[in-house]
């Protein structure tokens, strides 16, 4: 019997998920299939909340219940249903782990394979016995330094750290890592119960004192009399007066380690690494493993040595040993080689291809960034060979250079070749043209997109109206004329060194438009988002990081040290601001409403309705964090868990207030005729209409709603929030305060996630700030922004080894003249 054609695709019928609007669609499979729109379109709830959501449900339910468990699930889509669906992979932006002991080598399992060639294909000293894979790991007892742990770096205290400034008394909080409060207070009753002087200048106190108070390791009680002077605490002690309590010494030292190593506070844990200070294992070197393991070689170098090697260095070395030399008596040592040889090149092949031929393996995953991580992942998937399944991706472009797009369309390339659908979330152009099949949602976000506007190939696309990827594609839109601004001045800096950064000086004019561009991985974020930022914050006192991670295992970033400094410019600042994409909260607690502000407004003018004024309420009345207004049995939270066994658990709507959030009582005051859980349901979009006649709150709404987010619900949780819309927000926020004019901004690829569409509203924002006399600072890699930037500062002219240099300095239009970076050719198409 003849095989329909329609069997090669999958059909989706009544598809809901989200603001999909009762969508039907087919889709082929083996083909690469690009699902585009404007920002909060429907795309994403098409490809991965449906398709993907629905393939991997239909997984889980062949496996036990048990082993479901140990999969992060999603939601069951919204769907009547979908045939001819293979099994899916998914590989979605995310940031990487928080743990330092995760790497490249980790993620990609090179470092595995490198041990198991060390161990049974490693030179060894002369009569060491052999050590099996897992002591080449840092991570596990065998392999681990005994002195370090196998975090290569060690951290200690010294008198200067722990005593900032010696002309003050043990009374004035000389020992500055004590404790604060009543506990740093108890510390200095028991030294005055002990005899000691706290009233003359820490520096005028006996050696031997000052090294006991601060390293000793005994922990001796003593009496203490609170509010007692030294000289009638002595008269008490000798006539046996009862103490207020006895107290427990702790040394200085001893203090800030337990404390580092036992609190589950990440401000205490801050707090005392400022004392401490790391430095490389003096056992191991840094190389985090025992003398025995590092004694063992490979082309004479020890597993630490070829693990910082840079991927292109390596595939030059395991290039070589992966073919089978001719002629010669092939030893087990040598047929092992040859094997594990042959595979880590073929991996690191794929790694090359993807641009990311700068890392090397022992980089920790926290400092790569999603794009970087989702390209490992997608290079682990490549070697895997696997045949009918389809891969749902993310925007694999993010945070690629133009360069580096056409090497990741190859990589696709050899996937779909390989038997597999590939199905990408893009905003790309260039990757739009290279699908095979375009899926076009909107027309515009949220509420009014999820509709299918257009399935099918490239060719048919330029017909379709009310499209706004067709008018990118098609009408060749080109920015508009742009004058350049001229500067009022330079920022300089100087000696600028990290990663691949050596030595680097760099000028960043003042008061206009300034990107900084180069391939991936040429040491753009580098320059601007760690050095530029870490310097100019602490020459204007602000600090760099409000976000504490908890789960760090280091104080401090004591592996890849700053130098540099700002030579001029500073007194022309007033302020920076750093708009990144971390997350602007970690709980459904904080949502757009709330960080933004906005909320304090709402709940004003719902405590000044006539009935919430009769019955006393105030504005904390309306705060689902607030246990007076807020319903008791979910306390706000607006679901509840619900334990299954052996099954995940689930989240249901709260059945006391139905989701709302709130108390009835509360939810009986409303204002316009809504009450307050009805206002967080409201888009931006929604919101700017109803708040039309509230100046305050509409300038608000308007400013989210100009940055790309009016399909955004006040309401939403911060965990639902991607990278890029949490930037925008902050932007956003940043946009609404009053304008001094002296602000620098610094931001790190704002055009992540966004359409052309939005990426040109975004354009009129930052241009906005520019025009107010403030300094806009941003890497980029979009041409829509470059081309209408004043000023470019391109860095490279390659990645890693091969970057770390300015290239160029200037305007668009020279830069599209130049004839060794690699962003000129791209811009010169872009501006024809």
């Amino acid at each position: 019997m003849a095989m329909s054609k329609d069997n090669n695709m999958i059909r989706v019928r009544g598809a809901n998920t989200h603001n999909l609007k009762d969508v039907s669609l087919d889709i082929p499979r083996d083909q690469l299939v690009v699902f585009t729109g404007v920002s909060g379109s429907g795309k994403s709830s098409l490809a991965f909340g449906t398709l993907y959501a629905e393939a991997q449900r239909r997984y889980l339910d062949s496996v036990s219940p048990y082993a479901r468990r140990l999969f992060n699930q999603m939601s069951v889509p919204e769907v009547d249903s979908i045939d001819g669906l293979p099994p899916a992979v998914a590989l979605q932006q995310q940031r990487g782990g928080s743990s330092t002991r995760s790497s490249v080598g980790s993620v990609t399992t090179l470092s595995n394979l490198l041990r198991m060639l060390f161990s049974r294909a490693g030179d060894y000293p002369k009569n060491q016995s052999i050590i099996y894979a897992e002591g080449f790991s840092p991570n596990t007892p065998q392999g681990a330094c005994e002195k370090c742990h196998g975090l290569g770096s060690v951290f200690e205290v010294t008198e200067k750290t722990m005593v900032p400034d010696d002309s003050l008394t043990i009374r004035e909080r000389a020992v500055a890592s004590w404790p604060l409060a009543w506990q740093g207070q108890n510390q200095r009753d028991i030294l005055v119960s002990m005899g000691y002087n706290v009233d003359i200048p820490w520096r005028e106190l006996p050696k031997k004192q000052r090294d006991w108070i601060l390293f000793t390791d005994e922990t001796p009680s003593a009496p203490v009399y609170p509010g007692l002077s030294p000289e009638q605490t002595v008269k008490a002690i000798a006539r046996n007066q009862p103490p207020d309590y006895m107290g427990t010494f702790i040394g200085a030292k001893a203090y800030v380690f337990k404390t580092f190593s036992t609190t589950q506070s990440a401000l205490m844990k801050k707090r005392v690494s400022q004392y401490m200070i790391s430095a490389t294992c003096p056992l191991c070197h840094g190389k985090r493993l025992k003398k025995e393991s590092l004694s063992v070689t490979f082309e004479g170098k020890d597993i630490a040595e070829i693990s910082r090697l840079p991927m292109l260095a390596l595939a030059e070395i395991f290039g070589k040993h992966s073919k089978t030399p001719a002629g010669k008596t092939q030893t087990e040592k040598n047929i092992i080689r040859q094997r594990i040889s042959s595979d880590i090149y073929a991996r690191i092949q794929v790694m090359l291809d993807l641009g990311l031929g700068y890392l090397n393996l022992e980089r920790s995953t926290p400092t790569l960034s999603p794009g970087e991580l989702q390209r490992l992942r997608l290079a682990t998937q490549v070697h895997s060979n696997l045949f009918g399944v389809v891969y749902v991706l993310d925007e694999p472009s993010a945070g690629l250079h133009p360069a580096d797009t056409r090497a990741l369309l190859h990589i696709l390339d050899k996937l779909k070749a390989a038997g597999n659908s590939i199905f990408v979330v893009e905003h790309e152009l260039e990757v739009i043209r290279h699908a095979d099949w375009i899926v076009d949602v909107g027309p515009e976000a949220g509420e009014n997109g999820g509709h299918i506007l257009y399935s099918g190939p490239l060719k048919g696309f330029n017909k379709i109206k009310g499209s706004h990827t067709s008018a990118f594609l098609f009408q060749n839109k080109k920015p508009a004329d742009h004058t350049l601004r001229n500067p009022n001045g330079m920022l300089s800096l100087r000696g600028a060194s990290r990663h691949n950064l050596k030595n680097v000086d760099a000028d960043f004019p003042l008061g206009v438009v300034t990107c900084v561009t180069g391939i991936s991985g040429s040491g753009k974020s580098s320059l601007v988002s760690q050095v530029l930022v870490e310097l100019l914050a602490a020459s204007l006192g602000q600090k760099t990081d409000p976000e504490i991670d908890n789960q760090n295992d280091a104080p401090v970033d004591e592996i890849l040290p700053i130098s540099g400094s700002i030579t001029s410019g500073l007194e022309k600042i007033s302020r920076l601001v750093v708009v990144d994409q971390r997350p602007i909260g970690r709980t459904p607690r904080s949502n757009l409403a709330t960080y933004t502000g906005l909320f304090d407004h709402v709940r004003s003018r719902f405590a000044n309705t006539p009935l919430a004024k009769k019955r006393k309420y105030d504005a904390g009345r309306f705060s689902f964090n607030v246990a007076k207004g807020r319903c008791p049995h979910c306390q706000g939270e607006g679901f509840v868990m619900v334990e299954l066994l052996f099954l995940p658990s689930v989240y249901t709507p709260c059945p006391t207030c139905g989701g709302t959030r709130y108390q009835k009582e509360t939810l009986e005051v409303t204002y316009k005729g809504k009450n307050i859980s009805e206002v967080l349901q409201m888009t931006v979009e929604e919101a700017c209409n109803f708040f039309d006649e509230d100046p305050q709150i509409y300038r608000a709404l308007d400013i989210l709603r100009e940055v790309g987010l009016g399909y955004l619900r006040l309401g939403q949780a911060a965990t639902e929030l991607s990278g890029g819309e949490a930037q925008r927000i902050k932007l956003a926020t940043e946009l609404q305060k009053s304008q001094k004019g002296s602000s620098v901004y610094v931001l790190d690829e704002p055009t992540t996630g966004l359409h052309p569409s939005d990426v040109e509203r975004l354009l009129v924002q930052l241009n906005t700030l520019a025009d107010a006399g403030n300094t806009i600072i941003l890497v980029e890699h979009d041409m829509q922004v470059i081309a209408q930037s004043d000023w470019i500062i391109d860095i490279g002219p390659g990645a890693g080894d091969q970057g770390g240099k300015i290239v160029f300095t200037g305007t668009p239009e020279d830069l599209a003249k130049h004839p060794s970076s690699k962003t000129a050719p791209f811009l010169k198409d872009y501006l024809r």
